[in-house]
């Protein structure tokens, strides 16, 4: 159904790609009969929900291609060059920093992500002065925060690395090969619950941001309207389910054999994660607005991850909301 992409691009074939991508283009002259999806990670449990409404697209006609690449950055960068059409991630500095023509259009779900440290080596933010901290990318959410919380405790990480997938991060944490990351909220708590005496959450207060958004070129958004309406449509759709009633994944991934190689150790962790997410508010059911682009600004400019003033920062600039506006409007 997916596969995996693991090439890496060398800088003169982003050069060479970046060139033709933001050179203008004659809008096409029909919709795309399959959408490339760009994923900076393997399908899995916390991806489940993204699967179905992807399966619900196809069911209306249009094809949809999941392609895994080995990072965040990597697939960011498939999207600005044409090797796919629609990302996953937050591509805020890719925007700034190239001027791409790129814009995010879904927000997928909100940061909830918790600091976790091995109470051996660490006990405060301050113990990690000059420490090793984990992440899941150099463009992604557990950065931002944790630079964040670096800026505001006065301390500066001896190296920061990267390893995707908070479950992977989580398990590298009870072998002892990491001693302190970001996880999400399901992994956090199974962790404690595993070694309640090794592990330790910081404090590190409150923060709301984007964690994932799907983000494409306008001139993909603007030549597939169509397209796009069936896609933001059924987001939203699964989105207010799975809010609604979290068990709704458990049925589509049986009624639709998904995740089949799925380790049968690791099926009673999907509905307590959908369950967390819920009760957090992790996926959103407005799909974004502008609030939530200028929540990003203040993030992501305390973070690093943006250039501010984050009051001077333009939401067209970042975000297409015109397509999501217009299926809410109808939905309601």
């Amino acid at each position: 159904m997916f596969r995996i992409v693991n090439s890496v691009l060398t800088k003169s074939v982003v050069v060479l790609f970046l060139v033709s991508a933001l050179a203008p283009n004659a809008k096409a002259a029909q919709e795309v009969e399959k959408i490339k999806i760009a994923l900076g990670d393997i399908v899995t449990i916390e991806t489940l929900h993204f699967v179905i409404a992807l399966e619900n697209v196809k069911k209306r006609g249009v094809d949809v291609e999941l392609i895994s690449f080995k990072s965040e950055d990597i697939a960011n960068q498939a999207v600005v060059i044409g090797q796919a059409h629609i990302g996953v991630g937050t591509p805020y500095s890719v925007i700034q920093n190239i001027d791409a023509p790129i814009r995010i259009f879904f927000q997928l779900s909100t940061l909830q992500f918790f600091a976790v440290v091995n109470k051996n080596y660490y006990q405060k933010w301050e113990d990690l002065d000059g420490e090793e901290m984990v992440l899941h990318s150099r463009t992604s959410g557990t950065l931002a925060l944790a630079n964040l919380m670096a800026l505001k405790k006065g301390i500066k990480y001896g190296k920061i690395s990267y390893i995707p997938g908070s479950e992977v991060r989580a398990l590298a944490m009870l072998k002892g090969t990491i001693k302190a990351t970001y996880l999400d909220a399901y992994n956090k708590e199974f962790l404690l619950k595993q070694e309640p005496d090794q592990f330790l959450v910081l404090p590190a207060g409150d923060a709301t941001a984007s964690d994932e958004t799907l983000f494409a070129t306008l001139d993909f958004i603007e030549s597939n309207p169509k397209t796009m309406r069936i896609l933001l449509e059924e987001l939203l759709k699964v989105w207010r389910r799975v809010n609604a009633e979290p068990s709704y994944v458990i049925d589509e991934r049986a009624r639709l054999g998904l995740l089949p190689d799925l380790p049968q150790e690791l099926e009673p962790e999907i509905l307590p994660f959908f369950q967390l997410a819920a009760e957090n508010g992790m996926f959103p059911p407005n799909g974004g607005s502008e609030e939530a682009a200028r929540q990003d600004f203040e993030f992501f400019t305390l973070a690093g991850q943006l250039k501010g003033p984050a009051e001077d920062l333009k939401v067209e600039d970042f975000w297409y909301l015109d397509p999501l506006k217009e299926v809410l409007r109808d939905m309601e």
